[in-house]
C-alpha cells in the first residue's frame, strides 16, 4: 500500500469517528516498514520495491516477504487490532514494535523517536517499562506463584517484594483472581492463566500492551469472557493496546482501529464500521461477507448526522443511542419500515436514523471497479 493510500484510509477513518476520538495523539507510528527473511534481504528488498509479490519472491529469489511497506498509526488510548489469516504477517509486525524482530527497512516511531536507532540498554527499558506483552501460550513460570508471575515486570525493576506483591494483588483482584495469589499456574484453568498474563501486563503499568493472539487458545465461552474483560478494563484504564487476531468477529468486537493484512501488506485499515460498510478490496469483501451486519453495525454509522429537525413534534418513533446496534433498532421497530428515530449521544440528539437506511446497510457492498 502506498503512502497516498494510507493517507486516504486515515482520512476516511477520521471522518467516521466522533470528534474527540479523531484527535487522539499517535503513540506509535510505523512508517514504510519492510521485513524480508533470507540470506540477502537487501537485494530482495529491491525486487519487492520494484513490485515483486510474496509468491514470486519465494519462487525466484528463495526469500520470504514478511512485511511490505507497512504504514500504521497506533493512537493513545485505543485498541488497534491487526488481523489476517495465517502467514499474513500480523505476528511478525507486532514483534517489530519492541524489536524482538529486526526490520529490513523502515521506521518505528515511539513518541516521535525511531526505536530502530536504539541500543540494547534503551530496548531493555522499552520492554520493561513501555511495552508489556500478553502471549497466546500464557508464558507463566511454573515454579512461581500466581502473585510472583503477575509481579514479574516489577520485580525485574528492583522494586521491593512488599511493594510489588501489593500491586500484583490489586490487579489480580481486578481480573477476577482474588485469593489465588498463592496458587501455581498448573492449578489454574487456561482462562485463569490468561487472566494472570493480563494482570502481569497491567501491573507493569506500561504505556502499551501488546497482545499476540492472546485469546486464541481458549474455549469459545472463556474467550468471550476474556474479550468482555478486556473491554471493561479498557473502559476504565484507556490503555494503548495492540491486539493480534485471525478472527474477524473478535476484531470487530474489540477494535477502535482495524488493520487487515494479506501476504505481508495492508489491504485496508480504518474504523471497523467503515471497513464493514465500505470494503475497498475483493479480499475484504470476502472477509466480511458472512458477518451478522445487524449485530455489528452501530446506529452512528448509518444515521443522517446533524441535529434532527422537528424535535419534540412527535415525528419520531423514539430515541436510540449512537452505539446501539441495528439489530436492537429492528426489533424495536417490529418490522415497520416507515419509522425513524432520533440518535442520541450523552443525552443530546446528534442524528436521525431511518429504517430504510438500516435495510440498505444490511446489504453487503460490492467493491466498485
Amino acid at each position: 500500500m502506498s503512502n497516498n493510500d494510507t493517507a486516504t484510509m486515515t482520512e476516511a477513518r477520521d471522518e467516521s469517528l466522533p470528534e474527540d476520538d479523531a484527535r487522539r495523539p499517535v503513540k506509535v507510528s510505523i512508517r514504510n516498514l519492510y521485513k524480508i527473511f533470507g540470506e540477502d534481504p537487501e537485494r530482495a528488498l529491491e525486487k519487492v520495491k520494484a513490485g515483486m509479490g510474496k509468491p514470486e519472491l519465494l519462487e525466484s529469489e528463495n526469500h520470504v516477504l514478511g512485511l511490505s511497506d507497512i504504514n500504521v498509526d497506533i493512537r493513545d488510548g485505543e485498541i488497534t487490532v491487526i488481523m489476517g489469516l495465517s502467514g499474513s504477517g500480523k505476528s511478525t509486525l507486532i514483534r517489530h514494535l519492541n524489536r524482538l524482530i529486526e526490520p529490513t527497512a523502515g521506521e518505528i516511531l515511539f513518541k516521535g523517536d525511531d526505536i530502530l536507532g536504539w541500543g540494547q540498554g534503551q530496548l531493555r527499558e522499552l520492554r520493561r517499562k513501555n511495552m508489556s506483552m500478553v502471549f497466546q501460550k500464557f508464558a507463566l513460570l511454573p515454579h512461581r506463584t500466581v502473585t510472583e508471575n503477575a509481579a514479574m515486570a516489577l520485580a525485574t525493576r528492583g522494586i521491593s517484594r512488599s511493594e510489588y506483591e501489593d500491586e500484583a494483588t490489586k490487579w489480580l483482584d481486578r481480573v477476577g483472581l482474588g485469593g489465588y495469589g498463592d496458587q501455581y499456574p498448573h492449578q489454574l484453568s487456561g482462562g485463569m492463566q490468561q487472566r494472570v498474563g493480563i494482570a502481569r501486563a497491567l501491573a507493569s503499568n506500561s504505556d502499551i500492551m501488546l497482545m499476540d493472539e492472546a485469546f486464541s487458545a481458549l474455549d469459545p465461552l472463556i474467550r468471550t469472557d476474556m474479550q468482555d474483560l478486556l473491554l471493561e478494563l479498557q473502559g476504565e484504564l484507556h490503555k494503548t493496546v495492540v491486539f493480534i487476531t485471525h478472527d474477524l468477529d473478535e476484531a470487530l468486537k474489540l477494535a477502535d482501529h482495524l488493520v487487515i493484512l494479506k501476504d505481508g501488506s495492508v489491504v485496508q485499515q480504518g474504523e471497523p464500521q467503515h471497513i464493514l460498510l465500505k470494503p475497498n478490496d475483493p479480499y475484504i469483501e470476502d472477509f466480511v461477507a458472512d458477518i451478522n451486519r445487524a449485530r455489528v453495525l452501530r446506529t452512528r454509522s448509518v444515521m443522517d448526522k446533524g441535529v434532527p429537525k422537528g424535535e419534540g413534534s412527535g415525528d419520531y418513533a423514539g430515541d436510540v443511542d449512537q452505539n446501539d446496534n441495528l439489530e436492537s433498532v429492528i426489533a424495536r421497530a417490529e418490522g415497520a419500515m416507515d419509522k425513524r428515530y432520533r440518535v442520541m449521544k450523552d443525552g443530546k440528539p446528534v442524528g436521525t436514523l431511518k429504517m430504510t437506511e438500516i435495510m440498505k446497510a444490511l446489504v453487503p457492498r460490492k467493491v466498485e471497479g
